[in-house]
């Protein structure tokens, strides 16, 4: 198949993923308005695991198709950020996410400003740092956390301490963060370094 286009599946994925972050948004907002509105939650849930399905889809088929595209390289981690990030939002919004556990939510909100202000630069110096395998595991810890606490009330209905199982996953997930985010920062300050001298 020739090389991606901006209508192409892989593609349309990711807008799919852009599109989920308002819905989300919206689902958690009306849910914590709503008298009996903790459905909801589940509807909210529901359509972040479809986003988060679309995140593997979208890169799997990009490469097996050969159909990779700059508009894709582009929006495929902006959309991830997006959806991580405005779910974290919501949830510190409602009260799932308090206390000290809004620190997990910080750390979890700097590190992607900082890795993404970071790849923006050495893109300039067109120096690439590539996704280690502990990123990747950060990055499903993050997103299996949120989904957790997307349940949040409604979960515990079901399941009694639901929401503690996601915030101790978000302290997971934020304790990978750092780390990861130590090892962005460090690979990138050897070029700003450089680059300074």
């Amino acid at each position: 198949m020739k090389r991606g286009h901006a209508l192409a599946l892989p593609n349309l994925l990711t807008y799919g993923r852009c599109v989920a972050v308002p819905m989300v948004a919206a689902c958690l907002f009306w849910a914590d308005i709503l008298e009996g509105g903790l459905w909801l939650r589940w509807l909210a849930l529901g359509i972040y695991i479809v986003a988060a399905i679309t995140d593997f889809f979208d890169g799997y088929l990009a490469r097996v198709w050969s159909q990779q595209s700059a508009i894709g390289r582009m929006l495929d981690p902006i959309a991830d950020k997006l959806l991580v990030s405005t779910s974290l939002l919501m949830l510190a919004s409602d009260g799932t996410i308090r206390g000290w556990s809004l620190w997990a939510a910080v750390v979890i909100l700097c590190r992607e400003i900082l890795v993404s202000g970071l790849r923006e630069f050495l893109a300039e110096l067109r120096v690439s740092v590539p996704v280690t395998r502990l990123a990747k595991w950060k990055t499903t810890a993050q997103l299996v956390a949120v989904a957790v606490l997307l349940a949040g009330p409604a979960g515990d209905k079901l399941v009694p301490g639901i929401t503690l199982v996601g915030i101790v996953l978000l302290w997971i997930a934020a304790l990978l963060t750092l780390y990861t985010g130590w090892d962005y920062f460090r690979a990138g300050a050897r070029h700003l370094i450089e680059d300074d001298v």
